[in-house]
């Protein structure tokens, strides 16, 4: 793997991967599920198991609908993701990096669902009686991913063209 684009994805990917697997894991092995650890007035820990799409979309679709759908839904972004990564010149580091964050957190939800048939989600944003839905750090990495590529994809529409062309009448 010479090209450094492939490198850099895959060393991201599989930090990404690393960090959400561990962490599940330590939840999984110290938490009861629905358990709360209040860490800040604002964030805790509460451990739960999403069988759905993020924010529970799909949560009550039938299982075997629900996971094939899912699990096709991840293989076809995958593939997405890689021909984009294909395309995406290498100087171009912020963007292969999210493309690595996007890739590595949709392995660690795929993992989870293919094991499990859920995900498990333990981030808990809340003040007052206003609560975000629980999170995990694959969904962390995907959203700051999908972000970043966002922002790059507005600021290269705002970039004046590269056009080369002559004025006409010359």
């Amino acid at each position: 793997m010479r090209d450094p684009r492939w490198r850099m994805a895959l060393a991201v990917a599989l930090v990404v991967f690393g960090l959400d697997r561990a962490t599940k894991i330590l939840v999984e092995r110290t938490m009861t599920l629905e358990q709360t650890i209040d860490l800040l007035p604002f964030f805790a820990l509460t451990y739960v198991r999403n069988p759905g799409a993020a924010f529970g979309l799909f949560r009550e679709a039938p299982q075997p609908f629900r996971i094939p759908l899912l699990l096709a839904v991840t293989a076809i972004a995958f593939v997405v993701l890689v021909g984009y990564l294909r395309e995406t010149p290498a100087e171009r580091r912020w963007v292969v990096m999210a493309l690595g964050a996007v890739l590595g957190g949709a392995l660690g939800n795929l993992y989870c669902r293919a094991r499990f048939g859920e995900v498990i989600d333990f981030l808990h944003l809340h003040w007052g009686e206003w609560s975000w839905p629980m999170f995990n750090v694959a969904d962390s990495a995907i959203t700051v991913g999908v972000v970043t590529l966002l922002v790059s994809s507005f600021l290269d529409a705002r970039k004046p063209s590269q056009s080369t062309s002559q004025p006409a009448g010359r």
